[in-house]
């Protein structure tokens, strides 16, 4: 991946990040965005990868978002 898309990938989970980040417990935010671009990577689309994401937070780190 060029530097161009790599920081246009890190704009886009950043913004992604910001309606967790908002509702979550405290976190790493690395590990979600780590999740998240993993999925990206992986061909999911954003609202694909932020859930998976969300539930790699869940299952793997414990941390869970607020029942809404």
């Amino acid at each position: 991946m060029d530097v161009a898309s790599l920081a246009e990938l890190l704009k886009e989970t950043s913004e992604r990040h910001g309606a967790f980040e908002a509702v979550a417990p405290p976190h790493d935010w690395w590990d979600w965005y780590a999740a998240y671009i993993d999925a990206r990577q992986g061909g999911s689309d954003p609202d694909a990868a932020s859930e998976a994401a969300n539930r790699y937070m869940a299952e793997v780190k414990q941390v869970v978002l607020p029942a809404s």
